[in-house]
């Protein structure tokens, strides 16, 4: 009889399993959650779709013949795989594994994004995330192409093949030391900035030209001592009395050490921050529960 093994039923295989491995179909289908009758038609039907049979009737008891041992060693094997893959399914659905990628920029990464992962890994605390940081058109392109899951960027984007949802919006500030005399001033402005030494970040940002052009509205030429390119940096400096740091203020206070104060700087300039994902695709799975972890950071509410 020429043996038919192809698409054969893994229900069948699992009773088979079950019968060698307790000796008797009535163990076996106890084990299965099925009845004795059901288990002896699953076997019947699997000895006829593969051509030869699978056990000794002695008297009652199954025993394994040659073919059948031979067979139980794979579909063992088979079966452990089975049930390796069905673990991962729902490790995965659970998010018991899988790993996050995100981008953001230095600053946000430093000041902002510890405290919204912190919640996020407590919540799924075996999930691995990798936080990269990168240029702003760098990291546009990561999310687009879903290099990265999602990431944090400054608005606007200009871009079609990005998602954005806007988080947070924060003002420019002038983070100083509190021996400069200005730091008793309630507000800075260009004008009390004049011929102040100042700590910029670096040329390219559009948080730099709005600060240049509000001194330049204002007939004031900014002196521009230091340039940097994280905020942590910035503030440092101007803690040391090197200058006055203009920069954002939900990134500036978590920098802040003694001797440091912060002042409101007029005119108000304004940058807002969005979670953003490649809008190619829908976003992963890990990354729309990241999205829902940061509205809640920020006390966004979920979309209907």
């Amino acid at each position: 009889m020429t043996a038919r093994a192809t698409q054969l039923p893994l229900r069948a295989l699992r009773g088979f399993h079950a019968i060698v491995e307790t000796g008797s179909v009535t163990e076996a289908a106890r084990r299965l959650g099925l009845t004795q009758p059901a288990v002896s038609r699953m076997l019947a039907q699997l000895e006829q779709q593969i051509g030869f049979e699978l056990f000794f009737r002695d008297h009652g008891r199954l025993v394994p013949t040659q073919d059948g041992l031979l067979l139980f060693e794979e579909v063992e094997l088979s079966l452990g795989s089975v049930e390796r893959v069905h673990s991962l399914v729902r490790d995965i659905a659970e998010y018991r594994v899988g790993h996050l990628k995100l981008v953001a920029p230095p600053s946000f990464s430093e000041g902002v994004l510890p405290d919204i992962a912190a919640a996020f890994v407590e919540r799924f605390p075996r999930v691995r995330m990798t936080i990269d940081s990168r240029s702003i058109e760098s990291s546009k392109a990561m999310i687009a192409t879903r290099a990265v899951d999602g990431g944090f960027l400054k608005l606007p984007l200009d871009r079609p093949d990005l998602r954005a949802e806007k988080m947070v919006s924060s003002a420019m500030v002038c983070v100083l030391s509190e021996r400069n005399p200005l730091s008793r001033e309630p507000l800075l402005t260009p004008a009390l900035l004049r011929d102040e030494a100042l700590i910029l970040l670096g040329l390219g940002r559009l948080s730099r030209a709005q600060i240049e052009n509000a001194f330049m509205r204002a007939g004031v030429r900014p002196d521009v001592r230091l340039e940097t390119h994280t905020v942590g940096s910035a503030c440092a400096l101007a803690g040391r009395g090197l200058g006055i740091a203009l920069v954002n203020e939900m990134l500036a206070v978590p920098c802040l050490r003694p001797g440091m104060v912060i002042r409101p700087f007029e005119p108000r300039l304004v940058s807002e921050y969005a979670f953003v994902t490649s809008s190619l695709s829908a976003p992963t799975r890990l990354a729309t529960e990241f999205l829902r972890q940061t509205r809640r950071h920020f006390g966004v509410p979920d979309p209907d």
